[in-house]
């Protein structure tokens, strides 16, 4: 994926905020007045009682949910940072347990923020997390990621020294990405990953993805329906599919491990890759090829009528 010096032979510094050139496609976000060019809050937002008392019931909820459903890593991260002990957690404490194990931090940040910034945060092994949490009347379903989307779903697993890892590769790989103006291609790898990833433990999938481990029905969808598919992991592949944003996922892929994920990316020549990709997306999101190692057909009965736009039951 990259190193300090890629393929190439060019050196990175990822200690300044990269400039994005004038010809790379990136979204359209306004940068908040009170935030610099790093989009840092200048602290983390103090919480009401209220606020807590969401991130306590979020929290009381998925816990009902993931166990034997979401991978070691997950857990035991979840219990090494003590999430659970009451009310939406201080960054401060977070940071200073997870510098200890993999010299991670988690720093506030105002919205989503542009891809060259969260690619240099990562880079720098900085994690940005949302400075607000959801409602009681957004409680089941919140598009953009909140406190605890990004803390109870992302932050466990940086105590994992592999994962850790990979996901400063990952913001390390942004510099290459826009140089080819294949943000969407990268964008694409993290979704299907660090989102909505799978990892076989014990001969059988469980989850690992951010984006499943946060919410309740797609915990259990993403394992236990029929409709979605479930097949291993292809980089080149992944980076060629389609993803959908606002529902449950049509395909989710699964790793080996940790380690196989670090290798197949951070080992891959992206230059060559980034050379052959097409500027648009290659597959549907719920395609099966004929390179595919599929660990589970779907029916894609759910995405058929209709998904969530059309209360279909997701089965």
């Amino acid at each position: 994926m990259s190193s300090n010096a890629d393929h190439s032979g060019e050196t990175q510094d990822f200690r300044t905020l990269p400039e994005v050139p004038d010809e790379v496609f990136t979204a359209p976000l306004k940068r908040p007045a009170h935030v610099g060019e790093d989009w840092l809050e200048p602290a983390q937002t103090q919480y009401s009682s209220e606020d807590d008392a969401v991130w306590d019931d979020l929290f009381a909820r998925q816990m009902e949910i993931l166990p034997g459903r979401a991978c070691s890593a997950m857990l035991h991260g979840l219990e090494k940072l003590d999430l659970g002990k009451g009310g939406v957690p201080d960054f401060g404490e977070l940071s200073e347990e997870l510098g200890k194990l993999t010299g991670w931090s988690v720093v506030p940040v105002p919205m989503l923020i542009p891809d060259h910034v969260f690619f240099w945060h990562l880079a720098n092994r900085r994690f940005p997390a949302g400075n607000f949490i959801r409602t009681r009347e957004t409680f089941d379903y919140i598009q953009e990621p909140d406190v605890f989307h990004d803390v109870f779903g992302h932050v466990p697993l940086l105590t994992d020294p592999t994962f850790a890892d990979y996901m400063q590769e990952y913001g390390r790989a942004g510099w290459k990405a826009m140089r080819y103006n294949r943000l969407k291609a990268l964008g694409a790898l993290y979704w299907y990953t660090v989102e909505f990833g799978l990892i076989m433990e014990n001969g059988e999938p469980r989850i690992y993805g951010a984006g499943i481990s946060s919410g309740p029905t797609e915990a259990v969808f993403a394992l236990e329906a029929e409709s979605p598919n479930r097949i291993m992991l292809n980089v080149d592949r992944v980076m060629r599919t389609d993803y959908v944003i606002d529902d449950l996922q049509p395909t989710y892929f699964v790793i080996e491990s940790f380690e196989d994920l670090y290798r197949q990316t951070v080992e891959r020549d992206f230059d060559r890759l980034y050379r052959n990709l097409g500027a648009s997306f290659t597959y549907a999101n719920s395609a099966v090829i004929d390179v595919d190692n599929v660990v589970h057909r779907g029916t894609q009965e759910y995405f058929l009528r209709g998904g969530r736009g059309s209360s279909a039951k997701p089965v």
